[in-house]
């Protein structure tokens, strides 16, 4: 009796999830998939009766002609004649279009049926509801199994085990997210011939999307080809060539060799009694019981550079050395000759040799230390031996100047040595180092260390084991890295991001609070003009503004700290700008402080905000005449600074260009070096109680960094200090220089201005009592007030009156509709349209979505008297 394989359904409790999804998919299920496959071809059959057809026409006029008399031949033969050429002609032309066919072809359709329906694999084309859409003659009985509907049908025919329905979960999974995937997994199979009993079978699934040629679609959207491959007899070849193997490596059990052979996972598969006892493991079976892989058997990049030999397939044999890693951590240094396992078992095997300094002969030794000792007094890292004892063996040229100050090391305890400047802790943790390393123990984490006369460096020590000769005197081996840029890298970095998250909570609460500022200071200017000074209330009003208005400086520095402020930048010649500041900073420093300005000559353009700029410099001056109260002098100083000179200070995250350099330079008290290293801090300060905010230099810096420049300080205790601010080159074009000018004319003209005015102000804010000061301010100027609490409602506004307004006067953060969306939106319909912006504090998504939009500015708090002369100045122009 022929034998049967079937795969047979069994309890499939871990299916569940799978049959539901499915379930899930079956109801989605579209209309069936029409699939039209034409040829136009004529079939075998009907080619071979049509030349059959003009054979019996040619040979019945033959026939005929003979039985014919003579006379009557010429017409008929005629006759006979043109029906023929008539009928050849109409034969050419169905060959030449292709309606008929010389030859035993098969129809393109029949040709892929005949190949897929002969394939031993199973080809199902499915749906992405799970659906199917089209199966091959085998695919539709699944070896032997029921008729397929859809996907769930497949897994049901394999027997549904908890195997099987793992890895249809993870095919459908990879089937769903587009991407190709196969596994091998066991079934249950059932033989006719042997009865009811089962036995284990192996099965290849893989899923690959079905994509269609450029140009063509499909009705049943995408698609996905299953395929389904008996992959037993190879399986069942492959595990006897492992069992093969297995047994061969068995038999060299008692050699002085270690044997292994590794999966292509990286997995243990066979490992013989040498190597195991080498690895610390009483038997062969304990090693891999345990479920080890490669690289816990050797280092991590002796791991993947042995599997990288597998994965190549090279027949020939390659070697390398390497320390195996033992139970209990120490090494074991061998040679390991590695092959790609030989026929189907996939995977690496391995030959480790023991290795000893001794096996080299004497000349060659002789050569490699020769080579050692020069690689070893040039290294630039610190490298010193130890002994059993302790003890420093020897040590390199860098290892003394890092670790003992260039002073000999030789015989001395390295612990000692080692832990002068350090705490308890660390020394600990050195002593353990020292003693896992000389016990021949790997894996020791590295400890760092400080060191200097007043331990400004700082080391970074790594220890290990030395295991190339038993009987060697050097038990260990140190390296010493100075990582001294490295750690003040980490620490400039760590404060960049102290300061940007001080910034920005600083920057949330500088936009609230200058909406409150905003009203206090517009309706005490309301308040102001209607009681006079000889008023009792008109003093304490003063007070009210007073305060609102120093209120409203330190906000500015909080937006300055946050860099979030708006910067009314253009292109500036510092010279000047030094020149005009240098009497306001007279003022500010006292006459017991010298003051000296000189500027370079050729100073090249810088753009940034000028009264910013001044406020830095001026911050700065402030701090300098704190540092000299018995008197002293104020120098700065302007010139350009070329690339080349920039470079040096690269590594202090400065980018190489062409700069303008401002030097602020006193001679006060100068800062202690763990001072300067916060004096950016916000809130930070040396000052008494009520003597400073702490925000001063924390300003200065957000300027400075907001601007695109960089600031650095310099200082020495007893002899003053320089902060040296550089910012970018700016070259000038045409729109520069004709803004420029003007400027320069606008300047020229200045004289006071009547605020009030006439037109229609569409007022647009969200915070009812800002937008209450404003339309009240307006309206006492003159101005016809319309108001909206929104974008939106500023869009039905405009509507309402036709477009009939003069100019907008609109916040920027506001719920619903923004400010830049809202004037995007206006412009559609009146593209003219004048606009005033005002905010605590527009951020830079903010002006990115106004792009090449033209509006005016009026930051937040504004008095009765800005706002006003604001509007005036753009109906104006």
């Amino acid at each position: 009796m022929s034998k049967k394989l079937l795969w047979m359904p069994v309890d499939k409790p871990l299916r569940v999830k799978n049959q539901i999804a499915s379930l899930a998919m079956s109801a989605l299920k579209s209309n069936s998939f029409q699939a039209v496959a034409g040829d136009a071809m004529v079939s075998l059959y009907e080619t071979r009766s049509l030349i059959a057809l003009i054979g019996a026409i040619v040979a019945a006029s033959a026939a005929l002609l003979s039985l014919i008399t003579s006379d009557s031949t010429e017409p008929l033969l005629l006759t006979l004649m043109a029906v023929l050429s008539m009928l050849g002609v109409f034969f050419l032309f169905g060959l030449a279009a292709g309606h008929i066919r010389i030859g035993a072809r098969l129809p393109a359709p029949d040709i892929a049926a005949y190949v897929t329906d002969g394939s031993t694999e199973a080809m199902q084309l499915m749906r992405a509801d799970g659906s199917l859409v089209w199966s091959n003659a085998i695919g539709s009985r699944l070896l032997g199994g029921a008729p397929l509907a859809d996907i769930s049908d497949i897994e049901t025919a394999l027997g549904g085990t908890p195997a099987v329905s793992e890895a249809m979960f993870r095919m459908m999974r990879a089937a769903d997210a587009g991407q190709p995937h196969n596994e091998t997994v066991p079934v249950h199979l059932a033989s006719d011939a042997l009865g009811p009993r089962e036995t284990v079978g192996w099965v290849r699934l893989a899923v690959t999307p079905f994509t269609f040629p450029s140009g063509i679609s499909s009705e049943a959207g995408p698609l996905v080809l299953w395929r389904i491959s008996d992959v037993t007899a190879e399986r069942a070849m492959q595990d006897q060539a492992l069992s093969g193997l297995h047994a061969t490596l068995s038999g060299y059990d008692s050699v002085p060799v270690g044997l292994a052979h590794i999966h292509e996972d990286g997995t243990l598969a066979h490992i013989n009694r040498t190597l195991s006892a080498w690895l610390g493991f009483p038997e062969p079976a304990a090693a891999i019981s345990r479920g080890l892989k490669l690289s816990d058997l050797v280092t991590s990049d002796g791991a993947e550079l042995l599997m990288a030999m597998g994965r190549n397939g090279e027949p020939s044999a390659q070697s390398c050395e390497l320390d195996l890693i033992r139970e209990d951590g120490c090494l074991v240094p061998v040679r390991i000759i590695s092959q790609a396992s030989p026929g189907v078992a996939s995977g690496l095997i391995l030959a480790a040799v023991e290795r000893e300094t001794d096996e080299l002969e004497e000349a060659d030794a002789e050569i490699a230390g020769a080579r050692f000792q020069r690689f070893f007094r040039s290294a630039p890292l610190g490298i010193a031996t130890i002994g059993r004892d302790g003890r420093i063996v020897s040590a390199n040229t860098a290892f003394s100047r890092m670790i003992v100050d260039g002073t000999g090391a030789k015989a001395k305890p390295a612990l000692d040595i080692l832990t002068r400047t350090v705490d308890a802790d660390t020394r600990a943790a050195i002593a353990a180092g020292l003693e896992k390393a000389a016990a021949g123990q790997g894996n020791v984490q590295p400890v760092e260390i400080t060191a200097g006369p007043k331990s400004e460096y700082t080391r970074r020590l790594y220890m290990s084991p030395l295991t190339h000769a038993r009987n060697a005197p050097e038990a260990a081996i140190l390296y010493v890295i100075d990582v001294t840029e490295q750690k003040a890298l980490e620490a400039r970095y760590a404060q960049s991001q102290k300061m940007e998250a001080v910034g920005k909570l600083a920057g949330f609460v500088a936009h609230d609070f200058n909406n409150m500022l905003t009203a206090i200071i517009g309706f005490s200017d309301f308040l102001l003009h209607t009681h006079r000074p000889g008023d009792p209330a008109h003093s304490d009003i003063v007070h009210i503004k007073s305060s609102a208005n120093r209120a409203a400086a330190l906000v500015g520095k909080l937006l300055a700290l946050a860099r979030q402020q708006t910067l009314l930048v253009e292109p500036l010649q510092l010279g000047e700008v030094m020149t005009d500041l240098a009497p306001l900073l007279k003022r500010s420093i006292g006459e017991r402080i010298e003051l000296k300005v000189n500027s370079g000559r050729d100073l090249w353009y810088c753009r940034t905000d000028k009264l910013q700029l001044e406020q830095a410099v001026i911050n700065l001056a402030v701090n300098a005449r704190d540092a000299m109260p018995e008197g002293g002098r104020l120098s700065i100083r302007t010139r350009n600074v070329a690339e080349r000179e920039t470079q040096k200070l690269a590594k202090e995250g400065m980018t190489p260009g062409e700069y303008v350099l401002i030097e602020v330079e006193d001679t006060g008290s100068g800062i202690p070096p763990a001072v300067l290293e916060k004096i950016f801090e916000p809130f930070f300060t040396t000052k008494a109680p009520g003597k400073g905010t702490g925000l001063g230099l924390a300003t200065v810096y957000g300027i400075v960094k907001q601007t695109g420049g960089f600031i650095y300080p310099e200082s020495e205790v007893g002899k003053g200090t320089t902060f040296r601010i550089y910012l970018p080159r700016y070259h000038l074009d045409h729109k520069d220089e004709a803004a420029m000018a003007e400027r320069q004319t606008a300047s020229e003209e200045v004289k006071k201005v009547d605020l009030t005015g006439t037109g229609r102000v569409l007022l647009v804010e969200d915070e009812e009592v800002v937008r209450s000061f404003a339309v009240r301010a307006l309206k006492r100027q003159g101005y016809e007030v319309l108001e909206a609490e929104d974008g939106l409602a500023a869009l039905e506004v405009m509507k309402e009156c036709g477009g009939e307004v003069d100019i907008v006067v609109s916040d920027v953060v506001m719920p619903g509709m923004d400010g830049p969306t809202m004037l995007k939106e206006l412009r559609k319909t009146n593209p003219d349209l004048k606009i005033i912006f005002v905010s605590g504090y527009p951020n830079e998504a903010f002006q990115q979505a106004l792009g090449e939009e033209t509006f005016a500015f009026l930051p937040k708090p504004f008095s009765l008297p800005q706002l006003a002369a604001k509007v005036k100045e753009q109906l104006g122009r």
